[in-house]
């Protein structure tokens, strides 16, 4: 099943804190179209979720992907993985790990004005702030210590990939949603530090008016609360599902 490459540059919240990560794939749970097998990294330390995190100040360099769009009504169109709003928001993405900052990457995370059209929940705004923020500043600091204290010039991003041939409409109704999108699980960011190809996985990404955004970074559902880095492997990885919606 192909996936698309850029080249460049939902669960409830789980009760006590503690360190996790995701697991690589087995070999025997790689898709038909990759013989890669993962060599797992050792695992992030854990950063326990704040009660309402803050979203601070990005740091310069930050990329505009698509202002005000989540204040736009949704549209059906596939996200394209060769546009530029998705090349700026991986770039911001990889920013955001590399100085420790979730901030940086805010362009790239799915926009609270569209999560309050979208789902069909009491205070959407509230589970925007205190789950999905939440749980991406402690993925972003759990990805943050993968990288070491040299991310920001020792690690430079490669390619990530999209498994678009997983990429699946979500119909309204499902998962406690009142529009429709897309949505992609298993994105692989690949990277090079100290002359070795790694990477790591973007749990879920879904669409808003043809663009992706990322909405759960290290993994959807997580026991304990703590920071995840999704399947952080020694290689490219193998791109494709767990799940989500």
């Amino acid at each position: 099943m192909a996936g698309a490459v850029l080249t460049g540059g939902c669960g409830a919240p789980a009760r006590e804190a503690g360190a996790t990560a995701r697991a690589p794939a087995s070999e025997a749970a790689a898709r038909p179209h990759s013989s890669v097998t993962s060599t797992p990294e050792p695992g992030p330390r854990a950063f326990a979720r704040p009660p309402v995190p803050l979203i601070t100040v990005a740091s310069p360099g930050v990329l505009v992907v698509a202002p005000g769009a989540g204040r736009l009504p949704q549209t059906t169109a596939q996200p394209s993985t060769s546009s530029a709003a998705f090349h700026d928001a991986m770039a911001d993405l990889w920013l955001a790990v590399t100085t420790g900052r979730p901030a940086d990457a805010l362009p790239a995370f799915f926009p609270l004005a569209a999560y309050q059209q979208l789902k069909a929940i009491y205070d959407p705004a509230g589970d925007w702030h205190r789950r999905l923020w939440a749980d991406f500043v402690l993925d972003v600091a759990a990805a943050h210590s993968l990288l070491g204290d040299d991310g920001l010039g020792g690690a430079h991003l490669v390619q990530v990939v999209v498994p678009t041939g997983y990429a699946t409409w979500i119909s309204p109704g499902v998962c406690a949603n009142s529009i429709g999108y897309w949505h992609v699980p298993g994105a692989r960011v690949v990277y090079r530090q100290h002359g070795r190809l790694r990477s790591f996985g973007i749990a879920s990404l879904i669409s808003w008016r043809g663009d992706w955004y990322v909405v759960h970074f290290g993994a959807v559902v997580r026991d304990p609360v703590a920071g995840v880095v999704d399947q952080p492997a020694i290689g490219p990885g193998v791109p494709g599902p767990s799940g989500g919606c």
